[in-house]
Parts: structure tokens; C-alpha cells; sequence
């Protein structure tokens, strides 16, 4: 058999359970070992060979790791199949240096390479535990959004109960320097004074998504 004929036998006999739980973001989720503790003995009676390896790059002044899975077809060893996911290392964790933070973000990308090769469906993983008013930007409510925007009969400067819960998300996420926090109020392009409560209720759940998105791997 060629590597792609193994290949969808594998997809197809893999089974890898969610077995973890966040209580974070209340829900199940797969490990990037448990997904591996799964493929092993598959790789093993397909005659295949799996590589992982990171790549660091570097775009402005963030870190991402760009994470590859490489099946090997042992008995044509010039049959190879890959797949590539991109994570960024978080400004600050706390409780964690800077290597587990790289390490974290090593093992995010790489178990969303193992979900693209093997063909793993996570939409019920934490990106699909978002509100149901927390959708992606379409073309429709993108307009939406542009019209809020440049309103200006909406205020400007976050409201009280959005400053407060600003402040204890800094604190929780160990954003207390000048410098972090300007970096995270820079990724999602809001300013205290500047944006609007109407703009900032959707930056908030784009936070709060990202949140319970990157939360499975710590």
C-alpha cells in the first residue's frame, strides 16, 4: 500500500476520546498525548513513522511556533505526507517562564498538526464552547461592527464594570507591568479612553474566546 492508502486506514481505526476536562472553560478536550498514546500502536502495524518538529519565527516583536507532522511511509521511505499549524506564545503566563511558555505553545500547534493529518474533528472543543452570540467576523457583521465604529454618537472610554473587569483580567493573566500591558492592549487594538463600551463588548469576547481556546494545554 502507498502512504495515503495507510494514511486513511489509520484515520479511520483512530480513536482518541476526549478524556480531559477543563474547568475553566467547561468542557472535555484530547491531549496532544492522548492523541499520541492513540496513534502508536497504528503507526506501528502500518509500517509508519511520525515526526514532529518545531519551527520559531518572528513577525514584529511576537514569537510564533510553526509546528510539522511528518508521516513516513516506512517500507517507501520517499512517500511522505505533512501538515503545519501555527501557534503564538503568550505575552506573559503567570506561574510559568519563558520556556514553558514556548513549551505550551510547541504543544498547541503540534496537537492541531496531529488533528489535520489524522483528521480529527475538535469543533466540539473549546472553540466551539463560545457564546452563541460570540460568532466569527463575516461579511454581514463585519459591517456591523464597521457602522458601531464609526458612529459617533456612541461614547468613547470603557464603562465602569468593563474597567474593572479589565483590571482583575490583567491581574489574573499577570499583566501588572506598563510594558505587557501595552503589548496586550496593542494585539487587540483597544485603548481605556478611546474605545468605545459598544466596540469593547466585542474585543471582550474575542479575549474571552482566545482564553478558552489556548486554556486545554496549561
Amino acid at each position: 500500500m502507498n502512504i495515503y492508502q495507510k494514511l486513511s486506514i489509520v484515520q479511520s481505526q483512530l480513536k482518541a476520546p476526549k478524556v480531559q476536562y477543563n474547568k475553566f472553560g467547561n468542557f472535555k478536550y484530547r491531549s496532544l498525548e492522548d492523541i499520541m498514546e492513540s496513534v502508536k500502536p497504528l503507526l506501528a502495524q502500518h509500517n509508519l513513522s511520525l515526526i514532529l518538529s518545531d519551527t520559531v519565527k518572528q513577525t514584529g516583536d511576537r514569537f510564533y511556533i510553526e509546528a510539522k507532522a511528518t508521516l513516513i511511509n516506512t517500507e517507501k521511505t520517499d512517500e511522505t505526507v505533512s501538515t503545519t499549524a501555527v501557534a503564538r506564545e503568550a505575552l506573559s503566563k503567570k506561574g510559568m517562564d519563558e520556556s514553558q511558555i514556548t513549551g505550551a505553545a510547541s504543544s498547541y500547534a503540534r496537537k492541531y498538526c496531529m488533528n489535520g493529518l489524522f483528521n480529527i474533528d475538535d469543533t466540539k472543543d473549546a472553540d466551539a464552547q463560545q457564546p452563541v452570540n460570540n460568532k466569527p467576523l463575516t461579511k454581514n457583521n463585519r459591517a456591523s461592527q464597521v457602522n458601531i465604529n464609526n458612529n459617533p454618537a456612541h461614547s468613547r472610554g470603557l464603562d465602569s464594570s468593563q474597567l474593572q473587569w479589565l483590571s482583575d483580567y490583567c491581574k489574573r493573566k499577570g499583566y501588572t507591568d506598563s510594558r505587557t500591558k501595552k503589548e496586550f492592549m496593542d494585539f487587540y487594538k483597544f485603548s481605556p479612553r478611546t474605545t468605545s463600551p459598544e466596540e469593547f463588548n466585542e474585543i471582550q469576547k474575542k479575549i474571552e474566546a482566545d482564553e478558552k481556546m489556548v486554556a486545554e494545554i496549561f
